[in-house]
């Protein structure tokens, strides 16, 4: 009986360390974004996905999924619903960490989650159409000052980095001019385009094309330092003293996502960041290499969060958490 009972003790051991060393997707993967097609977070996932089709990294397809609405609440409800699932991961943004902040109705929290791995610092940049008058953002500034309240932005969430970059600005300057929210990205360059909106906050991927063209010009850029594709645009700090708020970009999994899951999906980014189609992205997208996973990921996101906090105190925009 106690040989019986020692094979099976080791019997279970073993095939839960193995369960454990051997978990991989069995199913296809849903790659989950807040943003409609088009938008930044819409564009990065598919980019990551090509990566993961060209260098192999999954057993499985994975399909990238939109789940727009209320700012990323409703990207991130879907997620918190997938209780475990190892199927089903999320990109995300600072929206996710502030929504949350600002809306009662966003009843997840980011941290509700499970972070897995940030991935870039996302740079942005301030664009106007080819045929607006504003040669910097400051010419803009001084126009929205003679004509309060008549030139709009177009964004997304309200609690999106744009937005309060518009704030922080307005504060800082007197001027004021008008924010309109939109889910996609696509509708977002379109309303700019057709001068339904005069100023945009994007990242560099989803309007490189049209920059390039022509259609549309950078007036400012909100990153570390100046973009070597743009030498000769100011950064946003350069031309006014506002706060560089970093925009952070990574992926997460449901609440509850077993030990063995979260290491393989670890594992899966720790191998993507070292192709040279990722390589190749960050150098196209000007993106900062911001890989970081674990305890350091942990403390990457709370730093975060409170900076946007202080932000959001320092505007005097009411939080509710």
């Amino acid at each position: 009986m106690r040989l019986f009972v020692s094979i099976a003790a080791a019997s279970a051991l073993l095939s839960g360390h193995a369960a454990a060393q051997g978990f991989k997707p069995t199913r296809p993967v849903d790659l989950i974004v807040h943003t409609g097609p088009g938008g930044g977070s819409d564009v990065f996932a598919r980019i990551v996905n090509n990566i993961f089709e060209q260098e192999k990294l999954l057993p499985v397809r994975a399909n990238v999924a939109n789940r727009s609405g209320g700012g990323g609440a409703a990207a991130m409800a879907y997620v918190a619903e997938k209780k475990g699932d190892p199927h089903t991961i999320a990109f995300y943004t600072p929206v996710w960490l502030t929504v949350p902040l600002t809306s009662k109705e966003a009843h997840v929290q980011f941290l509700d989650l499970t972070p897995i791995a940030n991935l870039i610092y996302d740079p942005s940049l301030i664009i106007v159409r080819r045929e607006a008058p504003y040669q910097s953002l400051n010419d803009f500034v001084e126009a929205a000052k003679k004509s309060p309240g008549q030139l709009r932005q177009a964004g997304s969430s309200i609690q999106a980095v744009g937005n309060l970059v518009r704030q922080l600005l307005q504060k800082q300057t007197g001027a004021s001019w008008s924010y309109i929210p939109m889910p996609g990205g696509g509708e977002r360059i379109a309303a700019l385009l057709g001068g339904h909106a005069h100023i945009m906050v994007a990242d560099p991927a989803e309007v490189k094309e049209h920059v390039t063209g022509g259609a549309l010009r950078v007036i400012s850029q909100m990153a570390e330092k100046r973009l070597p594709a743009y030498p000769n645009v100011p950064t946003l700090q350069e031309s006014f003293k506002i706060p560089n708020i970093r925009t952070v970009r990574g992926v997460a999994g449901p609440p509850a996502l077993a030990k063995e899951a979260l290491a393989y999906w670890e594992g899966v980014f720790e191998r993507l960041v070292k192709t040279e189609g990722w390589r190749k992205y960050l150098a196209e997208s000007q993106s900062e290499d911001g890989y970081v996973r674990g305890p350091a990921l942990t403390k990457l996101l709370d730093e975060s969060l409170a900076v946007r906090r202080e932000v959001f105190n320092d505007l005097g925009i009411k939080t509710v958490r």
